[in-house]
């Protein structure tokens, strides 16, 4: 059953879950589209939403990049969104609330028009869905015991301890860090509250995520027996991994993502005033902005 919600700044959300879809499937040409369900035929998204006025927002629940707090749609990813959408002369915007692996099925199923959720450009993914401009960089952290008793500090201090229990967000560019570090024993979370809960039970040793989430959670559940350590970039094989997120589209919805990079570029990503602006208000700061010279195309080629 779906609940909508209304708040400020006409967005309404829709909180629903996409079942079984399973883990970043389905590279199909992605013809579904618009409305939250109703596929428009040829990629013809952007036309739809501009007739409707509406366009409906894949998020995971992942603060504070795009959540819900008391049925208000919020985050950083979501306020990205509504600025360019709005520039874009679409005003209303709806969410639909699926897990993090769900993501990408759910917008090739057609259940929503774009993903925003802060997802980060993979080579992967880039296989199944197309990516606007980079929107937000970001670094990694570990949520760990308060003390941190292992002494852990990144991806590789997790590899040499050799015993830890890490929690990994199902579908998230952490677990493929773990994996590529050849880390044993690793537990799949559907969201980021499981995943403090999974430390703060003695179920996990640590939680690896983005470290401006994990931050935000750790702040904002200060009776939570956890801290988070310093934010760290992940090596693999000897390469430092950049993190960008971006919003994410349906390959076929080519006038879509470009006229959406055309009004980014000129609502958001003009320099870091203007950025902070937007997404300043949920902890997000001018380290966040993109490069210049980061390209998509780039990050989609990138090295897994």
């Amino acid at each position: 059953m779906k609940s909508r919600f209304n708040s400020a700044g006409r967005i309404g959300v829709a909180a629903s879950s996409v079942l079984a879809l399973g883990l970043l499937a389905g590279c199909g040409s992605g013809s579904g589209g618009g409305g939250g369900g109703n596929a428009p035929e040829g990629g013809n998204t952007l036309q739809q939403i501009k007739d409707e006025g509406t366009v409906t927002v894949g998020i995971a629940g992942e603060a504070p990049y795009s959540f819900l707090d008391g049925g208000e749609l919020k985050g950083g990813s979501v306020a990205i969104a509504k600025e360019v959408f709005a520039g874009m002369g679409v005003e209303n915007v709806e969410a639909e609330l699926v897990d993090w692996n769900s993501l990408i099925p759910g917008l090739n199923a057609g259940r929503f028009d774009v993903i925003s959720a802060g997802m980060s450009i993979l080579p992967e993914r880039c296989e199944q869905a197309d990516f606007s401009l980079p929107t937000i960089m970001y670094t990694t952290a570990l949520m760990v015991e308060e003390g941190n008793p292992m002494g852990l500090s990144d991806m590789q201090s997790v590899v040499e301890a050799g015993d830890v229990k890490l929690a990994v967000l199902a579908g998230g560019i952490e677990a493929g860090y773990a994996e590529s570090l050849g880390i044993e024993g690793v537990t799949s979370v559907p969201d980021a509250q499981t995943g403090m809960d999974t430390v703060a039970n003695g179920r996990a040793d640590a939680f690896a995520m983005t470290a401006i989430s994990l931050n935000y959670m750790a702040n904002n559940n200060p009776n939570v027996p956890v801290e988070v350590t310093q934010a760290f970039t992940a090596v693999i094989d000897g390469e430092e991994q950049v993190g960008s997120g971006a919003t994410v589209f349906r390959p076929g919805d080519d006038d879509l993502r470009e006229a959406y990079n055309k009004e980014l570029e000129k609502s958001v990503l003009t320099d870091e005033e203007t950025y902070l602006g937007v997404v300043g208000e949920y902890g997000f700061t001018a380290e966040n902005l993109p490069p210049k010279d980061l390209t998509t195309e780039s990050l989609c080629k990138a090295a897994g």
